[in-house]
């Protein structure tokens, strides 16, 4: 699976549950939650103040590494 800034954050965890480490990283602590593994990427970054690219760089990597 290849990570991009629209995928939803639901599917990135149903793929591959180890990437919480890089949502909770920046302070996405509710990942339970309905509406926030609806949100995309992107929209989780600019609530966050995270750079939505490094981020979909760096859970690619990881997931490629896998």
């Amino acid at each position: 699976m290849t990570i991009t800034k629209d995928t939803l954050i639901g599917e990135v965890l149903d793929a591959n549950p180890e990437t919480a480490q890089f949502f909770l990283g920046m302070g996405m602590h509710c990942l339970g939650c309905p509406s926030a593994r609806g949100e995309t990427i992107e929209q989780a970054c600019e609530v966050h103040g995270v750079d939505s690219d490094e981020l979909v760089q760096s859970i690619n990597e990881f997931l490629a590494n896998k």
